[in-house]
This record gives structure tokens, sequence and C-alpha cells, in this order.
């Protein structure tokens, strides 16, 4: 298929993994970079974020259909936008382009992010959403949807692989890492693990943890900004223990990083979900944890133990390879769904013309 993907698109974005494998799939993709429609100007870009209006919006959609008339692609691939006018999807599927919302976020969630205000009216003029909660598919049924898919975020396998033979502890400079974003209380967390029970731990992150950590914890277990592309994967490489926590506020049921842990075959350490348990067998492919001392306990249990962090890592690595929590296959999905969508949007138009 010929589609056009419009996502933000930088080495640091997961939408552009998507895209990458959507490529390796043999499909020609034709990319709109949403960085390009940000404001200079500090003011009028917090006003287009919160309120999906403004220069930048006009030109977005003014691109959207100049690029569909010029390039006549299959499917519009929006990943993560917030900014089109539901009258510009409409002309979209007038003109016999499938449209594709691909939505990680929850805008159904308690977080109340801003900046929904024009995606909650698109939701009935797409043709397909992709969303990563089950509640996700009935909210967005009951506002309107004509379509939903719910399938998991993954990892990318051309970043996210395990070390060479032979890595061991001997090559690991962290004890016990979190890599990420401060959501939640992650901070507080992470200071009692150091404070209170004594683990030696490492965080990684952007410069949101200084100002959520005390100065004390922050000397203590803040190592450094956030790690990206072949720095994440020699983090999680690096570290006899990851950290994976569920972002609540979001409502999520599992978590993009334990996916990507698991195939740069990290030791899991995740917070137990009925999503994580779905997907990996416990204490065999990765270890749980659902509060504070279940955590310590199981750092203590497995900090110690080379041996058995290699085999569960090595184990979680296979589950997530066999069973495809990666961008190939998730993405795959989306486009079995839509290949359905795209026959019957051409058969309709091919009944009307007869």
């Amino acid at each position: 298929m010929k589609i056009l993907y419009a996502a933000g698109l930088s080495p640091n974005d997961s939408s552009l993994h998507r895209l990458m494998a959507l490529e390796r799939q043999g499909h020609v993709v034709v990319p709109l970079n949403l960085y390009r429609y940000d404001s200079p100007q500090i003011l009028v870009r917090k006003i287009e974020f919160r309120l999906s209006m403004g220069p930048g919006v006009v030109r977005l959609n003014r691109d959207l259909l100049a690029a569909a008339e010029r390039e006549q692609p299959d499917v519009l691939w929006a990943d993560k936008l917030l900014w089109v006018w539901p009258k510009t999807l409409d002309k979209l599927r007038a003109m016999g382009i499938v449209t594709v919302s691909y939505m990680i976020d929850n805008p159904f969630g308690p977080r109340r992010d801003p900046g929904w205000r024009l995606y909650m009216k698109d939701i009935p003029h797409y043709n397909l959403h992709v969303v990563q909660r089950d509640r996700n598919v009935v909210e967005y049924r009951e506002h309107g949807a004509l379509d939903v898919i719910k399938i998991q975020t993954a990892y990318e396998p051309s970043l996210h692989f395990a070390p060479p033979a032979g890595w061991s502890d001997a090559d690991r400079d962290r004890e016990v890492s979190f890599i990420g974003t401060p959501y939640d209380q992650r901070a507080e967390f992470m200071t009692r693990l150091w404070k209170e029970f004594g683990v030696p731990v490492s965080v990684s992150g952007n410069k949101v943890w200084r100002s959520v950590l005390t100065a004390d914890a922050a000397a203590a277990i803040y190592r450094s900004e956030e790690l990206y592309g072949d720095a994440y994967r020699l983090g999680i490489w690096g570290s006899k223990i990851n950290l994976s926590f569920i972002t609540h506020s979001n409502l999520d049921e599992f978590v993009h990083k334990s996916f990507e842990i698991a195939g740069c075959g990290g030791f899991l350490l995740a917070e137990r979900s009925a999503g994580h348990s779905q997907r990996f067998i416990e204490d065999e492919e990765a270890v749980f944890f659902s509060d504070i001392e279940e955590c310590v306990a199981k750092i203590r249990r497995y900090l110690p133990d080379e041996a058995a962090r290699t085999r569960i890592a090595a184990a979680g690595r296979a589950r997530a390879e066999r069973d495809g929590y990666h961008n190939d296959h998730q993405t795959g999905l989306v486009v079995e769904r839509v290949r359905a969508i795209l026959l019957q949007v051409r058969g309709d138009a091919g009944k009307v013309m007869a």
C-alpha cells in the first residue's frame, strides 16, 4: 500500500519506529513530520497545544490535503495526531483514502491532559482507531467510532536486541535501574527504595526528575537525562535489574518499556498487572511486584543471582520475539484490518459508479 504517514518524526520517537516497520513490510510510506508545524514562538506554541487551533493547525490541514492530492495514497496513518479537522478527514475519505488514527495515549483517562479538543470531535470521522486498552475500545465506540482495534505497544527490533554473547554482570554498571518519566508516584517510590531500603538505584529521565526529587535523592539516584536509541539499549544492557511501572494515571494495562526491556534481553522487574501477566509467565519470563515491599523482596532475591536473572531475561526475550511483541507484528495487525477496510471502501465505490 501507499501510506501517508503523519506523525512527530525524530530519532527519539516510537512513531518513527512504526514507520520503519511499515517500510520493512514493503509499503511505500510518505512521511509528513508534525514537528514542521510547531511555532517558534513559545506563547503561540502553548496556545496551539492546549486549544488545537492556530496557524500551525491551519497549515497542517492544508498540507494533509495537498499531500493526499499529490501522492494519491491508499491510507492516511495519523500517529498521535491531535490537530486534524473533521472536515479534512471527510475530504480524505471522499477521495477513497482509508483514515487511521494510532493513539497510544488515553483521551478518556483521569490525567486530563490538554490538547484533546479537536481529537474528540475526530473520533467518528476516522475509518479506524488503533488503541491499546480494552476500555478504550468500548469508549471509542460509545463516541461514534466506525471501527476500533486493540494492539499493544512494541519494541523496535532494529534498536532493541539482545547483548552480544558472553555479556555478564562484569559489563553492567547499574544495579537497579529505571529509565523513563516520573509519572504518578515514581519519584517517591525510587526515593524510598534508596533511602528507606538501601537499594542501589539509578534513574535516567527528563529534567522533571530534578524538580520532583529532593536534593539529596537527586544527588544520589539521578544519573542522566533521558536515554534514546543506542544509549537506551546500552542502559538496559548495563542494568542488572530493569524496573518498569504501570502508568496508572493513563489507566494502562501494560507499558511500552516492558516490551523494550524484554526485546533488549534485559532482566525485567515490572509492576504486576493483568496485561503484563497475560504476556509474560511470572518468575520464568519476567518478575513482578505489586507494592514496594514486594519489589524490595524481589530485588534482594535476584540482585545477587546472576544465573537466575540471565535465565529469566533470555526466556523473556524469546517470548517477546515468538509472540510478536515487536513493531513488525503489531503494525502488521493494523495493516491486516486496513486492507479489509480498503477492500470494502473500494467495493462500495465501485457499486456507486455502477
